[in-house]
């Protein structure tokens, strides 16, 4: 540390020199684009698991994830996964698949968990998907989380 303290002032003083210049660009400050009304969501196409979660919080984050799993029930591919956030009443969700991703010798889960604040409140209980296909499946109820 010694045989650099002569170097010091000399850094400083260039550091406040480039603070103290001008700044070289002269672009104009950015105006604010014309409010528009936000485009309507289109429906969503294409393959993939469709229904609703029951009993979700409003401002709840919700994570669902279709995963491959091994004889143990341990994930070994992810298949597909969509966040969402909670609105107080029943979510819809569409878990869009990738049909050329099908594992062999994996059995197809839907999990998802809810956190609210960081916090792990509630889940859904593995479904297990029989067809990598478009499917909908209904009402899911969601239960409290250990």
């Amino acid at each position: 540390m010694n045989r650099y303290l002569p170097l010091l002032p000399i850094a400083l003083s260039g550091m406040l020199a480039a603070c103290a210049g001008e700044p070289t660009s002269t672009a104009s400050p950015p105006t604010p684009a014309p409010a528009q009304a936000e485009p309507i969501a289109a429906p969503i196409q294409g393959p993939g698991l469709r229904g609703e979660l029951l009993g979700v919080a409003a401002g709840a984050d919700v994570d669902l994830a279709l995963l491959g799993v091994d004889m143990r029930g341990r994930p070994r591919a992810l298949l597909g996964q969509v966040h969402l956030r909670g609105d107080g009443e029943a979510l819809p969700f569409h878990l869009p698949l990738n049909t050329q991703q099908a594992p062999q010798d994996l059995r197809l889960e839907l999990r998802g968990r809810v956190s609210q604040s960081g916090r792990l409140v509630q889940r859904l209980p593995a479904r297990t998907i029989a067809e990598l296909n478009d499917q909908d499946l209904g009402a899911l109820h969601l239960v409290p989380a250990p």
